[in-house]
């Protein structure tokens, strides 16, 4: 899969490509039927498959703190995109510039000029251009004008309930994370890199790796049993807290602590992921120090309990 930075670096695709377009935040189920989908309509076609996404999301920019949570960060998605039948992944920065562009041009300018799409999937809500539009009953006007189908994406149900990424942030929210993994076809998870802390962790005996979110606002807060991976091939158990740490120091910054079972190697600076298996509590705030390691200690055994299960 090879990752474009904007349309600026984009090769022109003399030849066309099947097109789909959205957030993908989460690359759930359903976003994986429609990627496989349209690989398919791809291979029958001859062309390249592409996905094109916006960054920020388009309600990141509008609502800012306000947005909704995010599932994934772009260095997520595009770890879960390689895994999937993508050619090209296009990352167009989403600004005022973008926000101001008319619907009619946007197809112009965008699809028929700089993608040549030919095959172009999109959720029937979608909506796009200045004032928002644009949308599916402008896309199919166009696509006989301009000589390309277009598709939606249809609804993909798990059980009765139709996947999507607000479905999935519901579920994190409520603390049920085997809802939320249903939906996702795998463990919720969150990668980064182990940067150095406070090293309060030490202090208590319990070492923490941490991992800053990057985000003010979190599908998950509180106390998870967790396995952690990306340490040479190792799956390794532990628990983990998603928060501020109100006990400690009670900072708004939201980052992921994780006290890793029976290991003592040094992996400041790794890339790795943390999966969530359970939530064993929310978050809270303790009068001392002491009542924190006390508690600490009982959620290992809750940890360890839901991982040997």
């Amino acid at each position: 899969m090879h990752l474009i930075r904007g349309l600026t670096y984009l090769e022109p695709l003399k030849d066309g490509c099947v097109l789909g377009i959205g957030n993908f935040d989460g690359v759930h189920t359903g976003h994986q039927t429609v990627i496989n989908k349209l690989a398919a309509q791809g291979q029958l076609m001859n062309l390249p498959v592409v996905l094109m996404m916006f960054e920020p999301q388009p309600l990141e920019f509008f609502l800012g703190e306000n947005a909704p949570s995010r599932l994934m960060r772009l260095r997520e998605k595009v770890i879960q995109f390689k895994a999937l039948p993508i050619d090209k992944l296009l990352v167009v920065k989403f600004n005022q510039h973008i926000a101001n562009y008319k619907a009619e041009d946007f197809i112009v300018d965008f699809l028929v000029n700089k993608l040549n799409v030919k095959h172009l999937v999109v959720g029937d809500d979608f909506h796009f251009g200045k004032a928002r539009c644009g949308n599916f009953a402008m896309l199919k006007e166009k696509g006989l004008q301009y000589g390309f189908n277009v598709e939606d994406t249809r609804s993909y149900f798990v059980e009765g309930l139709r996947v999507s990424s607000t479905l999935i942030r519901d579920a994190l929210g409520a603390g049920d994370i085997a809802a939320a993994k249903q939906l996702l076809g795998r463990d919720y998870s969150v990668c980064g890199r182990v940067v150095h802390g406070n090293k309060r962790g030490r202090t208590i005996d319990f070492p923490t790796a941490n991992i800053q979110m990057f985000r003010k606002n979190t599908p998950i807060t509180g106390v998870y049993a967790v396995t952690m991976t990306g340490i040479d091939n190792q799956k390794i158990t532990g628990i983990a807290n998603v928060g501020t740490r109100p006990t400690v120091d009670g900072d708004k910054k939201v980052i992921l602590e994780t006290y890793l079972f029976d290991f003592n190697e040094e992996i400041y600076g790794r890339y790795v992921e943390v999966h969530f298996k359970q939530k064993i509590r929310d978050e809270v705030r303790f009068d001392s120090i002491d009542q924190l390691k006390a508690q600490i200690e009982k959620d290992i055994i809750i940890a360890k309990q839901i991982l040997d299960d």
